[in-house]
């Protein structure tokens, strides 16, 4: 029977007891309803997964006790990082989500031209928190305990200026190339997807200014929570761990 898996921004070592935070402590008992004696699963990010027991569950305070360091699920060879245009509420959460499931390395949310979300810094700070938090329950769902890095918000044209760590790719329906007909990336990819109108006509000539790569995913109009996904899953299966 497959254990809980919960999250903690702890540290974790074999043979100590920690205090879980409030939502992981909430989940546990009040979701899972565990009671003490009962054993879980916890993971902090560091690459392990951690056995552990319920101590006890009081209103206010969940106490585990750590017992083994375990090897967890193999990270993808692919270091591939999602550049997704930021769009709104459940989209932009399924979007992290999904690609958190299909093993991507980090998630860099991106402002283009027609991005309708605007965020203050009070509210991108609250809107950066519920993303971590999607990214890690995620990865509590398929098993990584290697929670992706989530990236500061940029604009288009700061992100094209930053220097390519690798190959740079965006979804273009028009596009003469086939994501699938691409040859191995010798180091790392970037994969640009527009928001839900779609890059202008002058962002895929900035992009194709700065050596970014138009690629095809077929003759199909995708959404933009499903074209990341969609793509993810085909380069993991060309050049990752599927």
């Amino acid at each position: 029977m497959r254990q809980s898996r919960v999250y903690t921004g702890q540290a974790l070592a074999p043979g100590t007891e920690i205090t879980l935070e409030a939502e992981a402590g909430h989940y546990l008992t009040r979701v899972l309803r565990l009671r003490a004696g009962e054993s879980l699963v916890l993971y902090n990010g560091d690459g392990r997964d951690y056995t552990a027991e319920l101590v006890s569950a009081q209103r206010n305070q969940v106490r585990v006790r750590v017992f083994a360091r375990l090897s967890a699920v193999a990270e993808s060879p692919l270091d591939l990082t999602l550049v997704q245009a930021i769009s709104r509420g459940e989209r932009m959460d399924y979007s992290l989500q999904k690609a958190t499931e299909l093993g991507v390395t980090a998630l860099q949310p991106l402002f283009t031209e027609r991005v309708e979300v605007r965020l203050e810094a009070s509210r991108l700070e609250k809107r950066m928190a519920h993303w971590r938090a999607v990214i890690q329950a995620a990865c509590g769902q398929c098993g990584r305990a290697t929670v992706p890095v989530l990236k500061t918000p940029l604009g288009l044209e700061k992100w094209l200026q930053v220097p390519a760590p690798g190959l740079r790719l965006v979804l273009t329906p028009d596009a003469g190339l086939s994501i699938s007909a691409l040859e191995p990336p010798a180091v790392c990819v970037e994969l640009l997807v527009g928001p839900e109108g779609g890059l202008s006509e002058r962002e895929h000539e900035r992009c194709a200014r700065f050596g970014v790569l138009a690629v095809a995913m077929g003759p199909r109009i995708l959404r933009t929570e499903t074209a990341g996904p969609a793509a993810i899953a085909v380069l993991q299966a060309l050049f990752g761990d599927f």
